[in-house]
């Protein structure tokens, strides 16, 4: 039978199945055994709904540890995982489930009623419930089926994600994840950072998102080893735990805020072997002040939604500030011209990627896929870079306009087209500006028909449209945008003019 990639999660879990894999704050335990267990009654109840393979299911739940059974449920049946932001309001979801033609859809028990209609609307049959408690029909559901069910056999190339990424042009993509996309780089870095069965992962991002889902919790089964697994990062909690754990994932606002305050010591973290830090660019003053503090040198890493992590500075050897480190063992990384010729050392040009962990394609969007590679098969990253003579990689720049607030990509084109929607607006620019917290915040600056416009009219109508992390955290009013010779805004100077707004 071909190895799927539930299979080969599975064939790493300890042999005593009683060993624990998630510890609640509330200390509430779970045990391998007990991932094994549910998931095989969610695989059970989800193909009695009708699901068969290669169909997707559309998850959008809060943490929980059932959310996590129900991932693992997904991939054991042979379906494809379809992870969504909590914060995506209906106009988003309707999209989602428009586009990927889910068999099922898995959402929050207080929106049952909203998502129905949604789903309704786009064609979607069957509606399930999951909140934090193990409430909702999923897991009532899942009390009734068997606890053994046969994982469907899958090959390498049978799709096990679709991840949905923000598109330039407002219009979400679905980067296709395989089997062994998401295996290869799971085992890479499972060996790469060292991980072993007595390590205890701080878990306290999001699952929705590669970096909490596929890098952490992957990470953590392959090596059997257990995670605190918090709700969201809360610093009393984290602090608290920090001395019984080994790793900590996290993007940079978590090490901005631990840093915040007196009591993040060395000694709080005698136990730690290793702090991950990603998602986001990580500030050279943040690693400078995080290693003065603790002792720590923090392992910054690259990757993307398209393709897990490409790059990793080492968990033994230079860790340099500013970098991303080296390509993974299985991975190609170059940097190229807008041409595709190939830079020398040091040269400035767009990073592109080739290795087992690159997408196989945007869902449903042949021509884009097509766009986003070269022919010999390097994913163009859009992301502005160089490498060293030690081959590390520096990200120097961003295309693309993108915005990383808080760890999530923002693309000020989908704000920017609501925005232009509205009436009193001519035409509007959204931009990134540096916040200590998020690392950027969003910021429109508009200009307007006629005066009635206000702020908080503007960001109320956003956030009744967009997840909140989308939403301006500031908006300006402008007689006109700035523009170079070929009429182009030029964000530069707008970033420059509001580059102190969040400034301590």
């Amino acid at each position: 039978m071909t190895n799927s990639l539930f299979m080969r999660i599975r064939d790493r879990f300890p042999a005593d199945l009683s060993s624990v894999l998630i510890e609640t704050p509330s200390g509430k335990t779970y045990s391998y055994g007990d991932a094994d267990v549910y998931s095989a009654r969610i695989a059970g109840l989800l193909t009695a709904k009708g699901a068969q393979k290669g169909d997707r299911v559309a998850v959008q739940v809060d943490k929980s540890p059932e959310a996590l059974f129900l991932y693992l449920g997904c991939i054991r049946a042979g379906l494809v995982y379809l992870p969504l932001n909590t914060a995506y309001q209906a106009g988003e979801l309707s999209y989602f489930m428009g586009n990927a033609s889910p068999v099922i859809v898995v959402c929050q028990p207080h929106r049952e009623e909203e998502v129905r209609s949604i789903a309704k609307e786009q064609g979607v049959q069957k509606v399930l419930t999951l909140g934090t408690q193990a409430d909702g029909t999923l897991m009532s559901g899942a009390e009734g089926q068997s606890d053994d069910f046969t994982p469907v056999a899958c090959a390498d190339e049978d799709l096990a994600a679709i991840l949905y990424t923000s598109g330039t042009t407002g219009k979400p993509k679905g980067a296709m994840m395989t089997q062994m996309n998401l295996w290869s780089n799971a085992s890479t870095l499972e060996k790469l950072w060292g991980f072993r069965g007595d390590d205890v992962l701080l878990h306290a991002l999001p699952i929705f998102h590669t970096h909490g889902l596929f890098i952490a919790c992957h990470c953590v089964m392959l090596s059997g080893s257990k995670m605190f697994f918090l709700p969201k990062f809360d610093r009393d909690q984290v602090l608290d735990l920090l001395p019984r754990s080994t790793v900590m994932m996290g993007v940079p606002t978590f090490y901005v805020r631990l840093l915040a305050g007196d009591d993040f010591t060395a000694d709080v973290m005698a136990n730690m072997r290793l702090f991950i830090s990603g998602s986001a660019p990580l500030l050279p003053e943040t690693f400078t002040a995080f290693e003065k503090r603790t002792g720590k040198v923090l392992l910054e890493r690259y990757g993307m939604t398209e393709m897990g992590m490409a790059t990793s500075n080492p968990l033994v050897g230079e860790r340099i500030v500013h970098t991303v480190g080296p390509a993974l063992p299985d991975v190609d990384v170059r940097v190229c011209d807008n041409d595709g010729n190939i830079l020398a050392t040091e040269e400035v040009g767009v990073l592109e990627v080739r290795g087992p962990n690159v997408f196989i394609g945007y869902w449903q969007m042949p021509e884009k896929t097509a766009e986003e590679f070269r022919g010999d098969g390097f994913f163009i990253t859009g992301d502005i870079a160089k490498i060293d003579g030690k081959g590390y990689v520096h990200i120097v720049g961003r295309a693309k306009d993108l915005v990383i607030s808080g760890g999530f990509n923002v693309y000020p084109k989908e704000i920017e087209t609501l925005i232009d929607k509205m009436d009193g607006v001519v035409e509007s620019a959204v931009i990134g500006v540096n916040h200590p917290d998020f690392g950027e915040a969003v910021v429109a600056v508009i200009v307007p028909s006629a005066d009635q416009l206000s702020e908080d009219d503007i960001i109320a109508s956003i956030k009744s449209q967009l997840a909140n992390f989308k939403v301006p955290k500031r908006v300006f009013f402008v007689d006109e945008l700035p523009r170079n010779a070929m009429g182009k805004v030029q964000k530069n100077i707008l970033r420059e003019q509001h580059k102190a707004l969040f400034a301590n």
